[in-house]
């Protein structure tokens, strides 16, 4: 298994924050691993929905199969999915209100007989684009 974890502090509110973050067609301006969504992002958004997602991961392509596995408006959203050799991932984003700004974490988890082989380089890789979608959040946002 690989864990990353990217957190930053943007002067912004949950709700505008959250409204970005949520916004399907605008992901591609934040997110360093998206490419495309082939069918959209999900119809609405709660628990179970599924969508499928085009991502570039350490120079890549990969399609994950994501499925929404928690859910808290303008407060937490997981999805779990199904990437190529197998690999199951987890990435889950935590706003947490802090006056006029949020403090905004996204979690990141791989696991698969593939991690294994290259658990050091996927997370060194995958912690850099998770700190830069944030910088790039960040941007949109304040």
């Amino acid at each position: 298994m690989a864990e990353v974890t990217a957190e930053s502090r943007i002067e912004a509110s949950a709700a505008k924050v959250w409204a970005q973050l949520t916004d399907w067609a605008a992901y591609g301006e934040w997110s360093m691993t998206h490419t495309n969504f082939p069918g959209g992002g999900p119809e609405t958004l709660a628990v179970g929905a599924t969508f499928a997602e085009n991502m570039k991961m350490m120079g890549f392509p990969a399609e994950v199969a994501w499925t929404v596995s928690e859910l808290e408006d303008e407060r937490l959203f997981a999805i779990t999915g199904k990437g190529p050799m197998g690999v199951a991932i987890l990435t889950r984003y935590t706003l947490i209100p802090d006056g006029a700004a949020t403090t905004v974490r996204i979690d990141g988890e791989f696991n698969g007989a593939a991690v294994s082989l290259m658990a050091g380089k996927l997370k060194d890789s995958a912690s850099a684009a998770l700190n830069e979608s944030l910088r790039k959040l960040a941007g949109l946002v304040a």
